[in-house]
């Protein structure tokens, strides 16, 4: 009985059928953390660059509307609210669809603007004459990334995609 034993676990330790199996089922969790993980990376990394050229789009707007809409304290209302549209929508009525899915909330935009007064180069040009200084606009954006982690619940963090963009106003 015991030679019999002997002779099946030397015949089942030469048997390598079934070994491929077993290690691709040991090595695809693996894989799937990598695939998933490289897929969410590059779409981190795609809505970054969203936000980034939104607020650069914005910030281009908002420094071409007129000098009397601006003062040392800050934009109009009205520059403020159709910037923060065109940052978030692409239009500035605020109608076309959000450059990211999720991004609803226009709070998360902010438009100021002051006033350059220590820089000699802003004394000519269109800027000549002008008592106060030269406006300068800051486009501000904080949206919230959704991981394609988080629609699985593996993680609760979020992280937010920051981005800033300064123009000096140049008027129309």
């Amino acid at each position: 009985m015991m030679a019999r034993f002997a002779s099946i676990a030397r015949r089942a330790l030469r048997d390598h059928r079934g070994s491929a199996a077993v290690e691709m089922a040991l090595v695809t969790p693996i894989f799937m953390v990598l695939m998933f993980g490289a897929y969410d990376l590059g779409n981190y990394f795609l809505s970054e660059h969203v936000v980034v050229k939104a607020v650069r789009d914005g910030a281009r707007y908002a420094s071409r509307r007129s000098f009397a809409d601006f003062t040392c304290s800050g934009p109009s209302t009205d520059v403020r609210d159709k910037t923060r549209n065109l940052v978030r929508t692409g239009t500035i009525d605020g109608t076309g669809q959000g450059r990211l899915a999720g991004w609803t909330d226009g709070t998360t935009i902010t438009v100021s603007a002051v006033c350059n007064t220590t820089n000699s180069a802003y004394n000519n040009g269109i800027y000549t004459g002008m008592a106060t200084g030269v406006p300068v606009v800051t486009v501000t954006g904080a949206v919230p990334y959704t991981s394609l982690f988080k629609h699985f619940g593996l993680t609760t963090t979020t992280i937010n995609l920051n981005a800033t963009s300064q123009a000096a106003v140049m008027g129309t």
